[in-house]
């Protein structure tokens, strides 16, 4: 405008700012993979208490029938938990519990999300589902992997039987001095959840050789080898319900430490990928 001949310039009404976008980490879905063998009794409670949680949290449950002998995938296909998204894979023979890991694996990746995450739990209900809630925060927080242990503060397993916590305790004492894993103290645990991005770089560099192992060695080679892909591990405390096990154990003493010191060796001997994961 024009004031006395000269020319006014004035400036726009100063006003808010348009407000920062900011993005929220998003929760994504939780899929939930129980590799079973034999579990008939089992997996209705476990399933049941699984679709508790499934009324807060998006979960697919992944039953990977292990070729059982009790009607364990009748009990799924029979099994009516309302909310909750069961989804049933099964192997005409039973080929152990890695390979049981491996598809259960395998399945879930196939269908899962950027923003979800893969949590594997033991199908016999000596584990709480309700950690999956927990799992998912400490992934949503950043952790790549989160271990359910016994030996942090919070953890138990005085419900197992004495030759199993002997086992699991000498295991952690062994690959922790020496694979330097220093924030891990529960390496055999089954109970744990993974980042969907974690477990797709690491199944695109090894394949169908992601789990090599059969029997129950393949929880402790899965941590071995993706901790190549340099994960952000945390743990959470773990309270083994193992006076809810409806049937025997399936672990066997001689043959799991076998399998242990093999796969250390194996491990020592492997040269590191050539490029980072």
């Amino acid at each position: 405008m024009s004031v006395a001949g000269r020319e006014v310039h004035t400036s726009p009404t100063p006003g808010p700012r348009p407000a920062t976008t900011v993005t929220a980490p998003v929760r994504g879905r939780a899929h939930v993979v129980l590799p079973a063998y034999n579990e008939a009794a089992s997996l209705p409670s476990l399933l049941r208490r699984i679709a508790e949680v499934s009324r807060t949290e998006r979960v697919t449950a992944w039953v990977v029938d292990d070729g059982s002998s009790d009607g364990t995938a009748d009990v799924v296909d029979a099994i009516d938990v309302a909310g909750l998204d069961v989804r049933l894979v099964r192997h005409p023979v039973n080929l152990g519990l890695g390979q049981a890991v491996q598809t259960g694996l395998k399945a879930a990746l196939s269908d899962a999300e950027e923003d979800d995450f893969i949590v594997v739990m033991d199908a016999d209900d000596t584990h709480d589902p309700a950690l999956i809630t927990k799992l998912g925060n400490e992934i949503l927080a950043g952790a790549d992997v989160v271990i359910c242990s016994r030996f942090v503060d919070g953890g138990d397993d005085k419900t197992a039987p004495l030759f199993r916590r002997m086992l699991s305790r000498g295991a952690a004492v062994l690959f922790r001095r020496v694979l330097g894993l220093v924030d891990v103290h529960d390496f055999t645990s089954g109970f744990r959840a993974y980042r969907v991005s974690l477990l797709t770089r690491a199944s695109t560099h090894w394949g169908e050789r992601l789990v090599e192992e059969r029997g129950f060695a393949c929880m402790v080679e899965l941590l071995l080898k993706l901790r190549h892909c340099h994960p952000v591990i945390t743990e959470v405390p773990l309270e083994l319900r193992y006076d809810r096990k409806q049937g025997p154990s399936k672990l066997k003493l001689r043959r799991t430490i076998v399998q242990y010191v093999r796969l250390l060796a194996r491990d020592r001997l492997t040269p590191a990928p050539y490029r980072e994961l």
